[in-house]
């Protein structure tokens, strides 16, 4: 009886949940709802795959750039008020969004809406790390992964509706009164955190990450167009790129109070973490750009059912993510994430072979099965980073992991792009394949089949990131939380 007190959530910690979740999911799932528009979008703007996977790569990106400002506003006004003014932003951003008059002005409004919902998810997380302590880590990620896998159910459906009977405008219209009922939720519920002006921001941190993964991920889009590791503009944006984040992690090991601590990664635990995480973003973001192209582009679905198609995987992960939440802190994360990422491995290998006629039932299985070992393998890591870590190091452990999470999505966007953008041109030529992106002319079967083989080989890359996850996963730790250093320990780790 004892046990079963001690495991119940208190009232406080369950408002709390509802009002992140409820935050966290309209940020997550402007993630997803536009990957069932990109094919939309791309006849209307007549702009091919590498033009308009910047609609999605531009948010990822500054989501991304915006997150580690997190952990100083969060001291600086408090981590309600950063919370709110964030949800604010957000609906600003989606409402210039959908007054979007060409591919450009959309892809700027959406890197607008993304330093909004930047901050919602890592001040949502850190909110709810400090209302449930370490004993309760994984079930509280449990709770708050629900919106991180329910996107993928919700958001392709919802888009799918939303293109096929109305404007493809509405779907950031709709985060509107979602967005303006979180706030109110906000205001009354969430407990008003301290704040300080001791803590300063690091701007020249700022300056050094901001552009730096910008010319990266740009730097990758540009061989997609440019159709290889040629010219200026590619080499240029991954050197300077490069040099500016080799620049942003030697200024965050000096500067006293960096944007993204990179002490942190002196704990085993974290580095490894991370890792994972930044895989999972790969290609859980990287397959959410391909799928719905695939079943538009090559099998000519309309958006709703495309939205229905993709709906398995998030139903998948949202049946056991819970359950591997709880596993986890029984039983230590080590195995339960390697399982997660080897059945995601298993279940991602059949769009490999992917044919212009492959059974809806087998993808759909497939997808199902991707979805389940999602759910044991991001879980079970997001909340292994925490267990070692100092509670005050709580804000900028969430803004890390975030980053690492939308890094690692913006990269997967990019190079799958690159590769399917590659591979469509080397398979049925660049005349061919830019006239079906665009929806002109009637393709043969011969190009439909060569389309299908583009799409396998692109999966391959999701297939492979999949595999290398296992590896981090045999390095977390193989104990209970209670086991294990207890989250007020010192700043040594």
């Amino acid at each position: 009886m004892a046990t079963s007190t001690k495991e119940r959530l208190e009232p406080e910690l369950i408002r709390a949940a509802v009002v992140v979740v409820l935050g966290t999911i309209m940020a997550i799932l402007d993630t997803t709802i536009v990957a069932v528009a990109l094919r939309t979008l791309s006849i209307d703007f007549h702009a091919t795959v590498s033009s308009i996977q910047w609609v999605t790569t531009g948010y990822l990106l500054s989501l991304a750039i915006v997150i580690p400002v997190s952990g100083w506003a969060m001291h600086r006004f408090g981590a309600k008020n950063v919370y709110m003014m964030s949800l604010a932003f957000f609906v600003l951003g989606s409402l210039l969004c959908s007054f979007a008059w060409s591919v450009t002005s959309l892809i700027v409004f959406r890197v607008l809406q993304g330093f909004g919902g930047g901050m919602i998810m890592p001040v949502g997380q850190a909110i709810m790390a400090r209302t449930a302590g370490p004993q309760r880590m994984g079930k509280v990620m449990g709770i708050v992964g629900v919106p991180q896998l329910l996107g993928p159910i919700l958001g392709p459906v919802l888009g799918g509706l939303i293109i096929s009977n109305t404007s493809w405008r509405w779907i950031f219209i709709v985060n509107v009164p979602v967005g303006l009922v979180a706030l109110w939720l906000s205001r009354r519920f969430l407990v008003a955190s301290p704040s300080d002006r001791d803590h300063k921001f690091d701007l020249l941190g700022f300056a050094f990450l901001a552009p730096g993964l910008g010319l990266l991920v740009y730097g990758l889009s540009e061989v997609g167009v440019l159709g290889g590791f040629h010219g200026s503009a590619v080499w240029g944006s991954l050197i300077v790129g490069a040099l500016l984040s080799t620049a942003f992690v030697f200024r965050s090991l000096r500067a006293p109070e960096p944007l993204m601590d990179m002490r942190l990664f002196c704990d085993r635990t974290f580095s490894v973490a991370s890792i994972g995480i930044f895989l999972t973003g790969v290609t859980l973001y990287g397959t959410m750009f391909l799928l719905p192209l695939y079943y538009q582009i090559d099998r000519g679905e309309a958006a709703w059912k495309v939205g229905l198609l993709m709906a398995p995987q998030g139903i998948g992960a949202a049946l056991v993510m819970r359950f591997a939440g709880a596993l986890s802190d029984k039983h230590g994360p080590r195995y339960v994430a390697m399982g997660g990422m080897t059945v995601m491995a298993a279940g991602t290998f059949m769009f490999t072979a992917v044919s212009s006629h492959t059974s809806y039932a087998v993808l759909a299985l497939a997808l199902f099965v991707r979805g389940i070992g999602l759910g044991f393998g991001m879980m079970p890591v997001f909340a292994a980073s925490y267990r070692n870590l100092d509670v005050r190091s709580v804000p900028r452990a969430t803004s890390a992991t975030n980053i690492i999470r939308q890094i690692g999505g913006s990269f997967g966007v990019a190079v799958f792009a690159v590769v399917l953008d590659t591979q469509i041109r080397s398979t049925i030529g660049a005349a061919a394949g830019g006239a079906m992106q665009a929806g002109v002319g009637q393709p043969t079967p011969a190009q439909y089949a060569g389309l299908a083989q583009a799409f396998g080989h692109s999966f391959l890359w999701s297939f492979a990131s999949c595999l290398i996850g296992v590896i981090p996963g045999f390095f977390l730790p193989n104990s209970p939380i209670a086991a294990a250093q207890p989250l007020t320990s010192n700043a040594k780790h």
